[in-house]
């Protein structure tokens, strides 16, 4: 069982940091207000605001702000603003064994894939594929705070993860497996193969999604992976959503999973809304799941968060919408 982060609750200090590219000031300012509407006090790294280019301060600036966040006793959780260009430039430059000391939860998606796969790989600790900064607006839809609130802020020994009502998930090879969850966006993981920090697979659940893609791309990522084995490693496979993908040659992300995903013969679940499209079911990584391509489940098999009084198991209401 990997390390599970303790639970976020009402008043708790959230540390907000930039690990990619930079966010806009406004954007990050209007959203620290909604966080702190919420009843949740703010902790803002040192380069939050920064803006080299691409990028929100050095490699190692970033990464020191993490790791100040991360060694911050009074932080409970640590919330990059958004993904972009660079975090995988930060994984070098962090103390893995002080993050397993001090465990915090730490969610994104996006780029922020590499982070929270390499927090499981080398630090034993569930990370979360869910909201970041940016989503923090009362625009964003009710679901997406009840998912992230719901691994974060209730205590619960076995979940269901669950889309939205009329978006159901879809059985395409039938039967069952169970690991840890590994994965995230494609892209992010492709760009880690022959690295230090390459997905271990083995004996994973492993979940892709992506964005903004045409579906030769697409292919050409997923034939990467293949290549590396990763395919051949994992338990299952799910899928989440290919948003604002492009058909091209007349083949679409449904046609490119059933001619190129199905075929490996995995247990395969697709369809799930999680990542870049509007609706974001949390997904925890490193956390044991089971994946029910039969009947279309996906069932956490664990806590994803340890409480702070045993007395007070499962009592904790997550926090509102905005």
């Amino acid at each position: 069982m990997a390390i599970q982060p303790p639970i976020l609750r009402y008043g708790d200090t959230i540390g907000v940091v930039t690990l990619g590219s930079p966010l806009n000031p406004e954007a990050i300012d209007a959203a620290v207000g909604v966080l702190q509407g919420m009843g949740f006090v703010v902790e803002l790294g040192r380069y939050v605001y920064a803006s080299t280019g691409f990028l929100a301060g050095t490699d190692r600036q970033r990464a020191a702000d993490f790791m100040r966040m991360v060694e911050n006793p009074d932080v409970r959780m640590i919330l990059p603003t958004r993904g972009g260009v660079g975090v995988a430039g930060i994984l070098p430059y962090l103390d893995y064994e002080a993050i397993a000391q001090n465990p915090k939860i730490v969610s994104g998606y996006s780029d922020i894939t590499v982070l929270l796969n390499a927090l499981y790989a080398f630090s034993d600790l569930v990370a979360f594929h869910s909201l970041m900064l940016l989503n923090f607006r009362p625009s964003e839809p009710a679901y997406n705070f009840n998912q992230f609130f719901s691994l974060t802020s209730v205590y619960a020994p076995m979940r269901e993860i669950e889309n939205p009502p009329g978006l159901p998930l879809v059985g395409r090879v039938p039967g069952e497996a169970a690991g840890p969850l590994v994965g995230g966006n494609l892209t992010s993981l492709v760009d880690t193969l022959g690295t230090p920090f390459e997905i271990d697979t083995r004996g994973k659940i492993l979940f892709l999604e992506e964005t903004h893609e045409p579906v030769n791309r697409v292919y050409r990522m997923i034939n990467q992976l293949a290549l590396a084995g990763k395919f051949d490693d994992c338990a299952g496979i799910l899928m989440g959503q290919c948003t604002d993908c492009q058909i091209s040659y007349g083949i679409s992300y449904d046609n490119l999973i059933d001619d190129v995903i199905a075929p490996l013969g995995k247990p395969l679940v697709t369809n799930l809304a999680s990542g870049h499209g509007m609706f974001k079911a949390a997904v925890p990584i490193g956390a044991a799941v089971r994946l029910d391509a039969t009947n279309a489940r996906l069932t956490i098999l664990e806590p994803t968060v340890t409480p702070d009084e045993p007395a007070a198991l499962g009592e904790q209401e997550p926090p509102a919408s905005p």
